[in-house]
C-alpha cells in the first residue's frame, strides 16, 4: 500500500511538472546592434510589445539591443545555429548572399515610397529566396535608413573630398569598394567599437543613418556632417534554425506583427531623420549638402561591377529602376 501511495504521489508530481512546463511561456530572443533611442530599438520594442499582447501566456519576445548579444556577424552565426531566434541584420546580409548587395548600390532608392514598392515586388521575391538558400527566413522588411557621412577632417561635397579619409564602414565588401573608389580609406568595424575609434583618431569618420549616428553619440566626437544620402539600407527581421521549432501559432503571430511593423518603421525613420538633423545642427555639427550629380557619376563603376559579378545583378537593378516614379 505504501508503495502504491508513493507511486501515485510521484505520478501526480510528474504530471504537475509537465503541466507547469506546458504552461510556461516560450522565450523568443531578438537581438540587434542599435543603441538606446535608435530606430532599431524603437521598432524592435514596439514589435515585442504588440507580439507579447497577442502571445500572452504562450510566448514572450525579449529584446537584447545595443550589441548585447554581439556584432551583426556573431548574431547571424547564432541564427544559423539556432541559439538566437530573431535578429535585425542590415548591411551584413550582403556578406551572406550576393543578391543583398543590391542595397549597397549608391543612389538606388529614391525615397521611402519607392522603397515600399521595392520591398513588396523585389525583396519579397528573389531576396527572400536568396536568404532561405542560406538558411535564413526573413519575416519583415524594416528600415535602417538613408546613410550620411560624418568626419573630423573636412566637409564632403564631392567624392574627391573623401581622399585619404579613414572611414569606418560596416563589413559588407561593396561598401568598402564604393568608398575606396571615391578615394577614402574605408575599414570595416563593429558598431560597438566605432565611438572609441573616432575619439582616438583611429578613424576620421563613419557613415550611418542619422539616428544611428546620434544614438551612438558619434556627434560628440565628429565635426562635420555631410548629407549624402549615398545608400539606403533596409533592415530585415530574420529568423534562423530555431524558426521551425517554434509552434505554428507563435510563428503566425510573429509574422503578422512583423508585417504590421513595416510601414511603422518607415514612418519612424522619416520622423527621426527630421528631428535628429535639428539636434545635430543645434549641437554644433557643421552640416552641408553634397553634390549629388558628382556622386552619382562617380558611382557608375560600382553598378557595372555589381552587374558583372552578381548573377542576375543587372535584372535586379532594372527591376528597382522600373519602380521609380
Amino acid at each position: 500500500m505504501k508503495f502504491l501511495k508513493t507511486t501515485l504521489a510521484s505520478v501526480i508530481v510528474a504530471a504537475g511538472l509537465q503541466a507547469a512546463a506546458a504552461n510556461a511561456a516560450t522565450e523568443v530572443r531578438l537581438g540587434h546592434v542599435g543603441g538606446p533611442g535608435s530606430l532599431f530599438e524603437i521598432t524592435a520594442n514596439r514589435f515585442a510589445e504588440l507580439a507579447n499582447e497577442r502571445l500572452e501566456g504562450v510566448a514572450e519576445v525579449n529584446v537584447y539591443g545595443n550589441s548585447q548579444l554581439g556584432s551583426d556577424e556573431s548574431m547571424m552565426r547564432r541564427l544559423r545555429l539556432g541559439s538566437l531566434d530573431l535578429s535585425i541584420p542590415s548591411t551584413v546580409m550582403s556578406s551572406e548572399s550576393p543578391e543583398f548587395a543590391l542595397f549597397e548600390m549608391p543612389y538606388l532608392i529614391k525615397d521611402r515610397e519607392h522603397m515600399k514598392r521595392v520591398r513588396d515586388e523585389v525583396v519579397r521575391g528573389p531576396l527572400y529566396e536568396a536568404a532561405e538558400a542560406r538558411g535564413f527566413k526573413i519575416i519583415g522588411v524594416w528600415e535602417n535608413g538613408f546613410r550620411q557621412i560624418t568626419n573630423n577632417v573636412r566637409p564632403i561635397v564631392v567624392p574627391g573630398d573623401l581622399e585619404g579619409i579613414k572611414l569606418r564602414t560596416p563589413s559588407g565588401v561593396w561598401r568598402i569598394e564604393m568608398f575606396r573608389s571615391y578615394g577614402a580609406a574605408p575599414s570595416p568595424m563593429s558598431l560597438s567599437e566605432v565611438f572609441v575609434a573616432l575619439q582616438t583618431g583611429a578613424m576620421d569618420g563613419q557613415e550611418n543613418p542619422l539616428i544611428q549616428t546620434y544614438s551612438s553619440r558619434f556627434q560628440e566626437v565628429q565635426d562635420y556632417l555631410s548629407m549624402s544620402n549615398h545608400v539606403y539600407t533596409p533592415a530585415y527581421l530574420t529568423a534562423g534554425a530555431s524558426w521551425n521549432r517554434l509552434p505554428e501559432e507563435i510563428r503566425e503571430v510573429l509574422e503578422e506583427v512583423a508585417l504590421e511593423m513595416e510601414d511603422f518603421a518607415l514612418e519612424e525613420g522619416l520622423r527621426l531623420d527630421e528631428e535628429t538633423l535639428v539636434k545635430m545642427e543645434e549641437g554644433g555639427m557643421q552640416v552641408n549638402e553634397v553634390d549629388f550629380d558628382a556622386f552619382v557619376e562617380a558611382s557608375q563603376t560600382i553598378y557595372a561591377k555589381f552587374a558583372d559579378d552578381v548573377e542576375g545583378g543587372q535584372e535586379l537593378i532594372d527591376s528597382v529602376a522600373a519602380l521609380r516614379e
